[in-house]
């Protein structure tokens, strides 16, 4: 059943009603952006990984659509790391999907060359940084 909103006189007020009716609905769907995790994925793959999905169930947990092409490619075995070739075809792939993210959030005390590279190309590209530690605890921000 639709509610006609009138005006304070008591006219129907299309314009208003539909304002309304598109703020109403944006509250219910809850608008959640897409963020980058960026991370450490060498070295001890199988805890790395862990972390990372920790990260995006963080993500998760805060309202956004995290992004961890890490995991999904590499851990996944759809490409191997360590391949020269497959991980520089994954660390590509990784950059486009950045490049359409809002935010990237990037976890560690260090960065990793893979990391660094993710990080400088969201500066490049104006895409807000912010920071984590390990556990999840945002730095500076």
């Amino acid at each position: 059943m639709n509610a006609v909103y009138r005006n304070n006189e008591g006219y129907a007020d299309i314009t208003a009603g539909t304002a309304i009716a598109h703020v109403v609905a944006a509250e219910k769907r809850k608008y959640r952006p897409i963020v980058y995790i960026c991370s450490r994925y060498r070295g001890d793959t199988r805890k790395n990984a862990e972390d990372a999905l920790k990260y995006c169930r963080f993500a998760v947990r805060k309202g956004c659509i995290p992004i961890a092409p890490h995991i999904f490619f590499a851990h996944s075995g759809i490409l191997d790391d360590t391949d020269p070739e497959e991980r520089k075809l994954g660390m590509f792939i990784g950059l486009v999907l950045l490049d359409r993210c809002e935010e990237i959030w990037v976890f560690g005390n260090e960065l990793s060359e893979g990391m660094k590279r993710e990080y400088d190309r969201a500066v490049r590209r104006n895409i807000k940084v912010r920071t984590f530690t390990d556990s999840c605890v945002e730095m500076g921000g």
